[in-house]
């Protein structure tokens, strides 16, 4: 199996920032792409930022030019570095990656972490 933990979330005023970390482990075989998502309270759980195992990445309109995701892929770990906060980031945010464990090589399934709380204060 493959486990993901986040650290790194917090209490933060607005304008600060905040970098989040999410290591893999157990049994892996491969990681593909790695990712963070949020949901707030009431709302639908969104994409915040995306990579490839490459490097290619994505980002949601609303956090764009504020945050940055990167990727050791030696450590199996992504990271997310989120600059200019503001309250409308305040979520959990979830760890995501799409793995082949050792044990099913050939085959690739969604894991989660167990969400790391981000609260912006104004």
């Amino acid at each position: 199996q493959v486990q993901l933990v986040e650290s790194g979330g917090g209490l933060v005023q607005a304008g600060g920032s905040l970098r989040l970390s999410c290591a893999a482990s157990g049994n892996i075989f491969s990681i593909n792409g790695m990712g963070w998502y949020r949901q707030a309270p009431g709302k639908q759980r969104e994409l915040v930022a995306s990579i490839s195992r490459s490097g290619t990445t994505t980002y949601a309109d609303s956090v764009k030019g504020r945050s940055t995701i990167s990727r050791d892929n030696a450590k199996n770990t992504v990271y997310l570095q989120m600059n200019s906060l503001k309250p409308d980031d305040t979520a959990v945010y979830y760890c995501n990656a799409v793995a082949t464990p050792a044990q099913a090589m050939g085959k690739w399934y969604n894991y989660w972490g167990q969400g790391t709380q981000v609260t912006v204060s104004s």
